[in-house]
């Protein structure tokens, strides 16, 4: 696979354009990023996606792991083997410099200009501001416990206050944009480490590291629960189609496997490690409620130091779901600033998680939804990455910008057949093995062992093949 589109005569650009200053709001929105705006370096995605990935989920659902029945040696290896789907993130990141163009915009090649509006409708903005609204609520929860202890009582206004305040310090990092993401993580990072390396000298102490179920899972019920288990772990770097919106200012003549390698290395060490964190607290403390168990084994101290880690940590990973749903609803085709967009979807996750949290149980039924969206998620990332390798990763970042039906992308009727079915018979082929809300028959013939992640996503890729090798064709670059 070729690096990035040669541009022996391009100028690498030292100094940080206006453009994407981390003081200044971000101009660029879904529009191609031209070579003397182009600037950085590889190993700074480390720390954006590091940032991004030392958060409550990933701690919650290794405590899950050792739930389901599964031994501690056990849930830690379905932990690094979910893990390496980061590879397919790094992947899709590597696409960002060869277009200077997001993710919403390179995904035009896959499914065409009118195909692929309805792409970012669904599998970018939709599933963004619901994991935009899930995440806000399990950082808001922690707040309310960190308000408690300071003295105040968390009546509903106090609640609305803390969801407004949360909500606004993420999309004031969306709004500034990617100078301010690069400039900020790296401290990020930094404090978010130092906090859950004292959660790990708590947890080490406690831990039962020879833990194993006294009823456990054997035969196809263990397979079952280990390929949920690596369903699960899998479906977090599988949510990220959109890597690309963060590599994209890079000088297109980046090493594409720094750019891969720095992007999911950043992502998978810290993934591992917390995730392994919760599955260790797990043979120590009930982490059906996480955040009230580790309490009872940190220091009393730092209790309201790990409470604001779980907020800031969450603020790091939804600004970035925040940014990418911002240009998905550009992608969509309404002509806004992308600072709107973005304030449009947080306002939108504010109402989701202030209503779930005050009103009903609305964010069960969210969360129930996102249980099956591997269904589609897995199918995207499939098609994506294979499209990168069939044309060996050469995109024309101009030509995508290009929305008129002359546009080579444009395809038939503003539709690539070949991406639309691949996609298609992908998400029904993955929808047939599904075992979570429903038991697909698949499911019920293998004793409810669940493969939607493997099927859907070789079922797409190998369709894409067959069906996109022509079309790869007339429009690589």
């Amino acid at each position: 696979m070729a690096s990035t589109i040669p541009d022996p005569g391009a100028a690498r650009a030292e100094v940080t354009p206006p453009a994407d200053r981390p003081g200044r709001i971000e101009a660029h929105g879904i529009d191609h990023i031209p070579d003397g705006e182009r600037h950085g370096h590889p190993r700074e995605l480390f720390s954006v996606w590091a940032a991004a990935n030392v958060n409550y989920l990933s701690l919650v659902i290794g405590g899950a792991l050792v739930l389901m029945g599964l031994s501690l040696w056990q849930a830690v290896g379905v932990i690094v083997v979910g893990n390496l789907f980061w590879v397919l993130t790094g992947l899709l990141a590597t696409s960002g410099p060869a277009a200077g163009a997001p993710s919403e915009v390179i995904t035009r090649a896959l499914y065409g200009v009118i195909g692929n509006r309805v792409n970012n409708a669904v599998g970018g903005w939709l599933v963004s501001v619901c994991y935009f609204a899930l995440n806000l609520a399990a950082a808001a929860t922690a707040a309310f416990a960190l308000v408690e202890k300071a003295g105040i009582t968390a009546n509903v206004p106090v609640k609305v206050a803390v969801v407004v305040v949360i909500a606004a310090l993420t999309l004031a990092i969306s709004v500034y944009g990617h100078g301010l993401i690069i400039k900020l993580y790296l401290p990020l990072t930094l404090a978010l480490a130092g906090a859950f390396t004292v959660v790990a000298l708590a947890v080490f102490r406690h831990a039962d590291f020879s833990y194993a179920p006294v009823d456990p899972p054997a035969g196809t019920g263990l397979w079952a629960v280990l390929v949920a288990g690596v369903t699960m772990i899998a479906s977090g770097p599988l949510s990220y189609t959109t890597s690309a919106d963060f590599s994209r200012y890079l000088p297109r003549t980046s090493s594409a496997k720094a750019i891969a390698g720095w992007t999911a290395l950043g992502a998978f060490v810290p993934s591992v490690v917390v995730s392994s964190l919760g599955a260790f607290a797990a043979t120590a403390v009930d982490m059906t409620d996480p955040q009230n168990a580790l309490q009872e084994i940190l220091p009393g101290w730092f209790v309201p130091v790990f409470l604001l880690a779980l907020v800031l940590g969450t603020i790091s990973i939804n600004a970035l779901t925040a940014y990418s749903a911002g240009l998905a609803l550009q992608a969509v085709g309404l002509r806004i600033r992308r600072t709107v967009s973005v304030l449009f979807d947080g306002a939108v996750a504010v109402a989701l998680t202030l209503y779930g949290l005050l009103v009903s149980n609305f964010l069960d039924t969210v969360s129930n939804a996102l249980q099956v969206i591997v269904v589609l998620i897995g199918p995207l990332m499939a098609v994506y990455a294979t499209d990168i390798v069939l044309r060996r990763n050469r995109y024309d970042g101009r030509a995508l910008s290009d929305e008129t039906p002359g546009s080579p992308f444009w395809f038939t009727g503003g539709v690539n057949g070949a991406g639309a079915l691949s996609l298609i018979v992908g998400v029904a082929s993955a929808a047939l093995c599904v075992n979570t809300l429903y038991t697909g028959p698949v499911a019920t013939a293998l004793g409810g062992v669940d493969l939607s992640l493997p099927v859907g996503m070789i079922v797409a890729s190998g369709l894409y093949v067959l069906l996109g090798r022509r079309a790869v064709r007339a429009t690589s670059d």
